[in-house]
C-alpha cells in the first residue's frame, strides 16, 4: 500500500532533483529514500523518475503522479492542522450539565470570563438533577457535568474545583439572627425549610446538620433555592443555602440575615464529572481554572 512517507520523499526529489539532497531534507539515508521510491514506482506500475549518476528527471507520467501526490499531501497537512487546533482548550463545542443549585449562580460568574479568554468557545448547558446528569455523562449524551459532591458517580472521574459552606437564612431580629455562627444543635429548634426529594442539596444540608431526615413538623418544601428564600421572607421558616448562591439570593431581601453554619466543612464540593476516556481534558481543565478564578473564595 502506498504510504504518505513515499509521497513525501517523491516530492522532495521533485523539488531538489537530487537524491542525496532529498534524503538529507527528509532526514533519512539516500539508500532508504531510493528503496522507498523504487517500491512506490513498483506499486503504481509507472516510472516517476529517470536517474543516473549525473541528474534526475521527472517522467511525463511522473509529473501527473506528483501533481496528485501534492494534492494528497496538502490534505494531510490540513488534517494535521485541524487536529492541532482541536487540542486547544474549548476549540470544539462542549455539552455540560449542571444541577439547579449551581447553574444560576455559577454561570453569571464564569461565562463572561470564558468568552473573554476563549472567544470561540461553544458551551451547550443542560440543567437537571444529579442522577440524570450522571447517567447522561455515562451514556455520552453529555461531555461533562458539574455536580455537588458527595454524590455517587461510579465509573466516572470526579474533578473537584471549588468547595463551600452553608449559611443559615432567617429574618433579621429573630432569635440567633445577630450571631456570626450557628451550630446544627441550635438548628434543631428552628423550622428548617428544605428542597424536595431528588435535590442533592437537601441531602448535603441534612448531612451538614447531622440529621438523617427532616423533622416531623416540616410542612413546606420547594424545588428551588429562590422559592425557599421567598418562604423565609414570608415568615414560614428558615433555610440553609450554599455560599455560591448567598449574595444573589438575599441581596434584594434586606429583612433577611445570613449566619455561617458552624460545622466541619467544606459542606459540599463542586466538581466536573467526565468519562475516564474523555479526550478533551484540556477543555475541562480550562473551565476549572476559570471557575477557581471567578468564584468567591469558598472554603478551600
Amino acid at each position: 500500500m502506498i504510504s504518505i512517507k513515499q509521497l513525501f520523499y517523491a516530492r522532495a526529489v521533485e523539488e531538489t532533483l537530487h537524491f542525496k539532497k532529498a534524503a538529507e531534507r527528509c532526514h533519512i539515508s539516500q539508500s532508504a529514500l531510493s528503496t522507498a521510491l523504487s517500491e512506490l514506482e513498483k506499486q503504481l506500475g509507472v516510472q516517476i523518475f529517470e536517474r543516473d549518476n549525473k541528474k534526475v528527471l521527472v517522467t511525463p507520467i511522473g509529473k501527473q503522479v506528483l501533481e496528485q501526490a501534492r494534492a494528497i499531501l496538502l490534505q494531510v497537512e490540513d488534517l494535521q492542522h485541524f487536529a492541532e487546533t482541536q487540542k486547544a482548550p474549548l476549540s470544539y463545542p462542549l455539552t455540560i450539565g449542571m444541577i439547579p443549585t449551581v447553574a444560576p449562580y455559577i454561570l453569571p460568574r464564569m461565562l463572561p470570563a470564558v468568552h473573554q479568554r476563549y472567544p470561540k468557545a461553544q458551551l451547550d448547558i443542560e440543567e437537571s438533577q444529579s442522577h440524570v446528569l450522571v447517567e447522561k455523562v455515562r451514556q455520552g449524551e453529555l461531555d461533562s457535568a458539574i455536580l455537588a459532591l458527595p454524590f455517587p458517580c461510579d465509573g466516572l472521574l470526579t474533578l473537584p474545583f471549588w468547595a463551600e459552606d452553608f449559611y443559615w437564612i432567617t429574618q433579621r431580629g429573630s432569635e440567633y439572627s445577630s450571631q456570626q455562627e450557628i451550630s446544627s444543635e441550635t438548628l434543631k429548634n428552628c423550622n428548617l425549610l428544605l428542597l424536595k426529594e431528588g435535590h442533592c442539596l437537601k441531602d448535603h444540608v441534612l448531612s451538614a446538620c447531622k440529621r438523617t431526615e427532616q423533622t416531623e413538623n416540616q410542612r413546606f418544601s420547594a424545588t428551588s433555592l429562590a422559592t425557599l428564600i421567598e418562604m423565609v421572607a414570608s415568615g414560614l421558616g428558615t433555610t440553609l443555602v450554599p455560599e455560591i448562591a448567598l449574595a444573589q439570593l438575599i441581596t434584594q431581601y434586606p429583612m433577611l440575615a445570613a449566619v455561617h453554619l458552624d460545622e466541619p466543612g467544606p459542606h459540599r464540593q463542586l466538581a466536573f464529572i467526565i468519562r475516564p476516556n474523555f479526550n478533551r481534558f484540556s477543555s475541562i481543565e480550562a473551565l476549572m481554572a476559570v471557575g477557581k478564578e471567578t468564584l468567591p473564595h469558598g472554603s478551600e
